[in-house]
């Protein structure tokens, strides 16, 4: 390890069930093995579920909430900034960790005390309208102008940093961390959910409005007449779970809510389609994780998805719901169609920078900030 790399990090991030605390765990886990002290702050909920111990970081609690709140904000300040106490760079994921370790930063530097570097990793958009999106637009422009460095998980987030007075914007594309090989083969899966002799649509995604499920459980209202008729599983859990339980239940729609799984390998190579149908995604993890499958996938046009995947996978309008139907007939109707594209998917993802260029980018980042 180079003589100016940082010994000692401080990763935060916010409330995560997907693919931010996996980028988080996968990176704490590169930093611990290439030498580095490493400490994870953020919601006890995340080591629990992500388990950033057990690859040798250690974690301490900040309950940061996934909306502002004056007195949990402050509660989350204190815990970052008794945590970013002795690190030489503090490293936050997403806009609300980044606004907490922003403040927590700004309020530990005091006269002899010089605070660390703060890097800030911007994942997603911020989507919210009205009167709210005025308040997450302030605390973005908080967030851009404290940071001394900005990665960004696609090239609009680096235009929106930028745009709101940030110093140092870059793109820094989060690799999905390689999939486990499966564990049971696709009949025994097919079987657990039924759909023997059925073709399967598999979705996986928290269950919240940014994914717009709602547009894939209307898609598959419209397969009433196919024969045999496609069964949508949905994995993962959110916010949204009972609005989509309604509207399945109001259109009887075939989809499955499967909730939080830990097998998507498995689910993966028993499903006939993949699809994605967000409003908008940088880098969407199950998008690369169905890609290096080589499953055919269907995937909205939004955000850094159409440089993400190119010609590897089926691209759609957002909140098109004839659109979505269209593409994933067209890939069960015709299996020339579906090798080609998972062959396609499969030659883009090999193109795709790796878990070890993402760690290796933000070490140099770090040293970077930190010196010789």
């Amino acid at each position: 390890m180079p003589e100016s790399d940082p010994r000692r990090v401080l990763l935060v991030l916010a409330s995560s069930t997907g693919g931010v605390g996996q980028h988080v765990r996968a990176l704490a886990a590169g930093l611990v093995e290439s030498g580095m002290r490493v400490v994870v702050c953020g919601p006890a909920a995340t080591e629990d579920l992500f388990g950033f111990t057990a690859v040798g970081a250690r974690f301490t609690a900040a309950e940061i909430p996934p909306s502002p709140h004056p007195v949990w904000d402050a509660r989350a300040i204190a815990a970052v900034r008794r945590a970013a106490r002795g690190a030489q760079v503090v490293h936050a994921h997403g806009l609300r960790a980044g606004l907490v370790a922003a403040l927590a930063v700004r309020t530990l530097s005091r006269p002899l005390v010089v605070a660390p570097p703060l890097v800030v990793t911007w994942h997603n958009a911020v989507l919210a309208e009205g009167a709210k999106a005025k308040v997450l637009a302030a605390l973005e422009r908080v967030v851009a102008r404290s940071a001394d460095l900005t990665l960004c998980a696609s090239d609009d987030l680096v235009d929106r940093v930028l745009a709101l007075g940030g110093r140092d914007a870059r793109m820094a594309p989060v690799a999905a961390p390689a999939l486990p090989a499966p564990r049971r083969d696709a009949a025994a899966v097919r079987a657990e959910l039924g759909v023997d002799g059925r073709p399967l649509v598999l979705a996986v995604a928290r269950l919240h409005p940014q994914k717009s499920l709602d547009v894939l459980v209307d898609a598959a209202a419209r397969w009433s007449g196919r024969e045999p008729r496609p069964l949508v599983a949905v994995a993962g859990s959110g916010p949204a779970e009972a609005d989509l339980r309604a509207q399945i239940e109001r259109t009887g729609a075939p989809v499955r809510l499967l909730g939080h799984r830990d097998d998507v390998a498995d689910l993966l190579a028993a499903c006939d389609v993949a699809v994605v149908t967000s409003r908008w995604e940088a880098r969407q993890l199950f998008a690369q994780e169905a890609m290096k499958a080589g499953r055919p996938l269907v995937v909205t046009a939004v955000g850094g998805l159409p440089g993400l995947v190119r010609d590897g996978a089926v691209l759609v309008p957002p909140g098109d719901v004839a659109a979505v139907t269209t593409a994933v007939e067209r890939v069960l109707d015709d299996p020339g169609h579906a090798e080609a594209l998972a062959s396609r998917g499969r030659a883009v993802a090999a193109s795709w920078p790796t878990p070890q260029d993402t760690l290796d980018q933000v070490r140099a980042v770090y040293a970077e900030l930190v010196g010789p």
